[in-house]
């Protein structure tokens, strides 16, 4: 049962605070930003037990990595620190039901990571994203053609942010406009988690609901697939269905679950940076004028800035291959250790004055995309494009655009924004 603000205790010290505890990622941001920096400030990493789940078994608990140093090593180490034994994507460990849908190449370790991705990532090479860019710019002007024909008070996330990476990701798959509704609701299901309005209840209720949203997504782009092997298009379906790389081709069950991976890391995740962007924006006014003062030469740095500061996901998880010493901690084989992406993005050490909004910092060694090494994201340079076009095209047309105050996801796992106003 959750407890009300006011029942919950003060964070004084790191022990006032269970990063296990749904109740925890329902504090209010500063709270929560308070709390990660009393754990950075702890001589070793803070060990929790898992989230007791109803569809997998307890593990022995794991240990948060939330300093920059840490993440960056543990992501350079995947022979050490690995995905793919329990998944990456969750604490307690992938029931086996659940590989299905979400075994994706980010739940995998080389060799089988390094050939899934060597098909799928021709695809989003600098040079294809290149030819993506008309594209991506006639999209992001009808959606705010239909911003100002809708006019202030829109829901921002629903009617500009999601819309850009759902249509982009979608077209270059080749799903259908028809379908477009149905893919956003099924991500929400998963990304959801124990938000109400995705679904919540229990775990139990949780686990079937996420397991339904991942079958119905992998029929679609399977049915889709099974059409493109007797009439090809130009679509990235098409490509991978069709692909013989060094003798190689992705399975009916790979497609899917790389279909349910670019949905879920290319849509949502996207969608939270342009949101979280626009709120930056509005908080900082003097970042705005600086960067309308030189749009296009400052654009760059604040979509480096807007992805350090939104994180959009929180953490991934890893399993300890070996004994392993890193940073004056010993680890042991078979310990879990999770990467706080957006811990080590406010890691004082690294960045100066880190909770403030700076389009101008530079350098930027943000772990926004994931930490260096084989799992950095594949879709890093459509994401930047995505983000850098929306907030041209928004400010040059809307420059006085400003968020409302969000209604956040409920996610341990996504930094997510549901819903939130704007005025212009």
């Amino acid at each position: 049962m959750s407890v009300t603000p006011a029942e919950r205790k003060p964070i004084v010290s790191a022990s006032d605070f269970d990063l296990s505890d749904y109740d925890f990622w329902a504090r209010p941001m500063a709270e929560r930003e308070h709390a990660f920096r009393l754990l950075r400030e702890l001589p070793h990493p803070a060990f929790y037990q898992e989230p007791e789940v109803s569809f997998a078994p307890r593990g022995l608990g794991y240990y948060a990595l939330v300093k920059h140093a840490d993440i960056l090593e543990a992501s350079r180490t995947p022979e050490v620190f690995c995905s793919g034994d329990g998944g990456a994507t969750n604490i307690p460990d992938m029931p086996p039901e659940f590989t299905e849908y979400f075994g994706s190449m980010i739940n995998m370790d080389d060799p089988r990571h390094a050939r899934l991705r060597r098909i799928v990532s021709r695809a989003f090479t600098p040079k294809m994203i290149k030819q993506f860019e008309v594209d991506v710019e006639a999209a992001a002007e009808r959606i705010v053609d239909d911003l100002i024909a809708t006019g202030p008070g829109c829901d921002f996330v629903t009617e500009v942010a999601a819309k850009l990476p759902l249509k982009i990701i979608c077209d270059m798959m080749g799903i259908p406009e028809d379908r477009y509704g149905f893919v956003f609701d099924r991500s929400n299901v998963i990304l959801g988690g124990f938000d109400p309005e995705y679904g919540g209840g229990d775990a139990t209720s949780v686990a079937e609901k996420l397991l339904t949203a991942g079958m119905e997504l992998q029929r679609l782009v399977q049915d889709l697939a099974a059409s493109r092997v007797e009439q090809p298009t130009g679509d990235l379906t098409s490509s991978l269905v069709n692909a013989n790389i060094d003798g190689e081709k992705l399975t009916a069950q790979e497609l899917g679950s790389f279909f349910i991976l670019l949905v879920v890391a290319g849509n949502e995740t996207t969608r939270n940076a342009i949101s979280h962007g626009l709120r930056l924006l509005t908080r900082n006014p003097d970042q705005r004028a600086l960067l309308l003062a030189d749009l296009d030469g400052r654009l760059p740095g604040a979509v480096e800035e807007i992805v350090r500061l939104a994180s959009p996901v929180n953490f991934m998880r890893r399993k300890v291959t070996r004994d392993h010493e890193m940073n004056g901690h010993l680890y042991h084989e078979g310990e879990k250790v999770v990467l706080y992406y957006w811990a080590a993005n406010r890691d004082e050490s690294v960045f100066a004055d880190p909770l403030r909004f700076d389009i101008t910092r530079s350098p930027n060694p943000h772990v926004g995309f994931g930490g260096p090494g084989p799992h950095f994201c594949l879709g890093a340079h459509l994401a930047r494009r995505e983000i850098t076009v929306m907030f041209r095209e928004l400010l040059r047309r809307v420059p006085n655009i400003e968020g409302g105050r969000p209604e956040r996801l409920y996610s341990s796992f996504i930094n997510g924004i549901k819903h939130m106003t704007c005025e212009f």
